[in-house]
């Protein structure tokens, strides 16, 4: 029971965060710049990127982690699924890249949320994390 507590206090945390975060219209272009000077490669994967779309999709990305993390199952599936297209065999997203993505992340979060401290980062980095380890291991 405890840590299904644990869980739920995590994905509430995050949530609460986020949409501190997504209340400021800058937070999503600030961390695709961050993200996207990391790396010549990642500038490249998103060289003819539509971003107005992009950012869409990380926004539902952002909730569908946490749906994930909660174990619903039409979430899980739906990671199976972002996993298996991200895999080598098909966009070749290497597992240093979601390091990247999460340090980028982490530092555009902190900025945007003016109630960041510790326990929110630990939130957002338990959240993701489950993802991204579910990522690696498919790739």
């Amino acid at each position: 029971m405890e840590k299904l507590i644990d869980e739920m206090v995590a994905s509430e945390l995050f949530i609460m965060s986020l949409e501190r975060c997504t209340s400021k219209p800058c937070f999503i272009p600030d961390f695709y710049e961050r993200f996207l000077a990391t790396s010549k490669e990642v500038q490249q994967r998103f060289e003819n990127t539509p971003f107005e779309n992009q950012n869409k999709m990380l926004l539902r990305s952002l909730y569908l982690a946490v749906k994930a993390s909660n174990g619903e199952p039409q979430a899980l599936a739906e990671l199976r699924e972002r996993a298996r297209t991200h895999n080598r065999h098909h966009m070749n997203i290497k597992p240093a890249f979601y390091t990247l993505w999460l340090e980028s992340l982490m530092i555009s979060a902190s900025k945007f949320d003016d109630e960041w401290c510790d326990t929110t980062e630990r939130a957002w980095r338990k959240i993701l994390g489950f993802v991204i380890n579910r990522l690696k291991a498919k790739y």
